[in-house]
């Protein structure tokens, strides 16, 4: 058959009618539109920062989105509902694992600092016969460092604001080295006071970030407990090496400062490698990547005008902290504190030899009984307080130290007086990290540096308000009068204790 005889069959179409019946059929308009609820609107994440909470949109959107930036985040409905009673996190000893190290670094700068600090009560019969001074010109190197203590007070915060808390700590460690090292070469008295003020300054920053750090890890009252106990270690072992360096090796008194000096160097460097990256992985500890990538790139914005506004920001805070009753109160139950534990450090060994008549190379170790008792409290007594309450706690430990201080004063024996100046110790080691546990819950994260600086600065104040006050009576009067300074000191701790806020214990504790 031919080609003509199919095209009788086959109808044959245009090319152009083909392609028309190829596309896709066109779905008639609904009538009624659909709405599925599941679809989330866009939610922005809003100020995520360590410690802070996850707020909800400020204005919440329509439609669906596809996040074309880590900043273009969304989430689900229902939005995160809004807890009125907002809980911090904390880190712990372990997390971030740089913590352990960290917390070895504050343990050792406290140390240090114990060693500093315990031994001019060995040292200052010494130090009185070398230069031919009395007790009222040698308490003046308690009024050097308090004036230290209270400078520091001004700038701590603005200091850790504009150089962070690695650099911070340095600065601390290079001024209390430039206090050591004159020291060291026995120069004349007035350089010696001199020295003191600089010790002073840069222990009171020490104090100060250490007390910030360890109060805001979990458990902080046992961490803080660790880090006070380190400093009784070395106020224990500090009047024992003194004693036998200048008892038995016959050295002049200036050269037991090698010891702190090196240690104060030891310290600068592992707390420079410990501390460096702290504010990097306290702010990025609970984000996802996801986030930290948009935390980064929003904070690369602000980071040339941000430390500028940190530091009169934080001396806004440190004007305000005078306003806050928990930082006065806390302030001076601080000063009574340190006034009675640095008065019996100081005065007590006089006390023995010039109203017991006791041997001063055997009553030299007296400090170290008190100061083994501080030790001891801080590491075995913190825990218990923690559990029984610190509030209630405290209350035990002081009215045990006045009455332990009564009998030192009222039974003539030297063993005995001894005995009951170490339970005194004892009774008192608990007490420092305890009261700063109570501060650091009564006071805001934001403002803790600041007022915990005040109350640290001006509290330490105490140490040498009451010292250089028993000298000058003990010139006139007799060295008996440490014990009823003492014991009027304890009386303002329960006062200032009584009227004090109580705060509630954070969750995560």
């Amino acid at each position: 058959m031919s080609s003509h005889a199919f095209s009788a069959f086959i109808d044959i179409e245009p090319s152009s009618e083909r392609e028309e019946a190829s596309t896709a059929p066109v779905a008639p308009a609904k009538a009624f539109p659909r709405v599925y609820h599941s679809v989330p609107d866009p939610i922005e994440l809003e100020n995520l920062q360590w410690g802070t909470r996850l707020n909800g949109p400020s204005q919440p959107g329509s439609g669906t989105q596809t996040p074309r930036d880590p900043t273009d985040l969304e989430m689900s409905r229902p939005p995160t509902p809004v807890n009125e009673h907002e809980v911090d996190a904390l880190q712990s000893f372990s997390y971030p694992p740089m913590n352990r190290y960290r917390m070895l670094s504050v343990c050792l700068i406290n140390l240090g600092n114990g060693l500093s600090d315990s031994a001019p009560g060995a040292l200052i019969p010494y130090m009185e016969t070398h230069y031919n001074i009395g007790y009222a010109i040698v308490s003046l190197i308690f009024v050097t460092n308090a004036i230290g203590f209270i400078s520091a007070a001004f700038c701590v915060d603005a200091i850790r604001a504009h150089l962070g808390r690695a650099r911070t700590i340095i600065v601390a460690q290079s001024l209390m080295t430039c206090g050591y090292i004159p020291i060291v070469c026995t120069p004349p008295w007035p350089v010696v006071i001199v020295c003191f003020f600089f010790l002073g300054f840069g222990m009171a920053i020490n104090l100060a970030m250490g007390n910030v750090f360890a109060a805001n890890l979990h458990n902080g009252t046992k961490m803080l407990g660790a880090m006070h106990g380190s400093y009784g270690i070395g106020g224990t072992v500090g009047p024992l090496i003194a004693t036998a360096m200048v008892t038995k090796g016959n050295l002049l008194w200036s050269r037991y400062y090698f010891l702190p000096l090196s240690i104060t160097m030891f310290n600068a460097v592992l707390a420079a490698w410990s501390f460096w990256r702290y504010e990097a992985e306290a702010g990025m500890s609970l984000l996802t990547p996801l986030e930290i990538i948009a935390s980064q790139r929003q904070n690369n914005g602000t980071a040339s005008t941000e430390p500028q506004l940190q530091i009169k920001e934080q001396l806004a805070r440190m004007l305000q902290s005078f306003k806050s009753k928990t930082v006065i109160l806390g302030a001076l139950f601080i000063f009574a504190y340190q006034g009675a534990e640095v008065s019996i450090s100081g005065w007590v060994i006089s006390f023995l030899i010039s109203a017991r008549h006791g041997d001063p190379a055997s009553v030299g170790y007296v400090t170290s009984g008190f100061w083994a008792g501080i030790t001891l409290g801080r590491f075995f007594l913190s825990h218990p307080a923690h559990k029984i309450g610190e509030k209630l706690f405290v209350y035990g430990m002081v009215v045990g130290a006045a009455v332990f201080e009564l009998l030192v004063w009222l039974v003539p024996n030297v063993i005995g007086d001894a005995v009951a100046v170490s339970i005194v110790g004892l009774l008192l080691g608990p007490v420092y990290p305890c009261a700063t546990v109570i501060f650091s819950r009564a006071i805001g994260r934001k403002e803790q540096v600041s007022s915990l600086s005040v109350i640290s600065a001006f509290g330490s104040s105490g140490g040498a308000v009451a010292p250089f006050t028993t000298g000058i009576l003990a010139q006139a009067a007799g060295t008996f009068v440490l014990h009823p300074i003492c014991i009027g000191l304890f009386t303002v701790m329960l006062g200032c204790w009584f009227v004090l806020p109580t705060p509630k214990k954070r969750s995560t504790e």
